[in-house]
């Protein structure tokens, strides 16, 4: 018995744009991702070693997510002698800031008109 492939037909592809901030909100979608992207925005820069400390994961795991991150965009790395220096992608972060600011622009406009009135939830309204 040959399987094949479900296709959705309810969905488009996805556009480069498109594809590039779903790879990089996958890529922070892991919390060890997440809080390795806060580390070198708080620090400017690391080397993989003070990474693996603030982990507190093996130095072959940090490597692998330091991978994730830096194919996403979000992250670059030099290597100085026997070390690799990492920090955030400046370009990689604006254009990520640039596109959740314009993602679902249509969507939650006001904060104070959306607040709930009388305790109902505003879900949905």
């Amino acid at each position: 018995m040959i399987k094949t492939a479900k296709v959705n037909h309810t969905l488009r592809p996805l556009d480069a744009d498109e594809q590039r901030l779903a790879q990089m909100l996958k890529a922070l979608g892991n919390p060890v991702r997440f809080h390795i992207v806060q580390v070198l925005a708080e620090r400017k820069m690391c080397i993989t070693g003070e990474l693996v400390e603030f982990t507190t994961l093996a130095q072959s795991t940090v490597s692998q997510h330091l991978k994730v991150l830096r194919e996403a965009g979000l992250i670059e790395g030099e290597v100085e002698g026997p070390a690799t220096c990492y920090c955030l992608n400046e370009a990689g972060i604006r254009w990520l800031k640039e596109r959740i600011g314009g993602w679902l622009a249509g969507c939650c406009g006001d904060a104070a008109a959306a607040a709930p009135s009388d305790g109902d939830p505003a879900c949905c309204k």
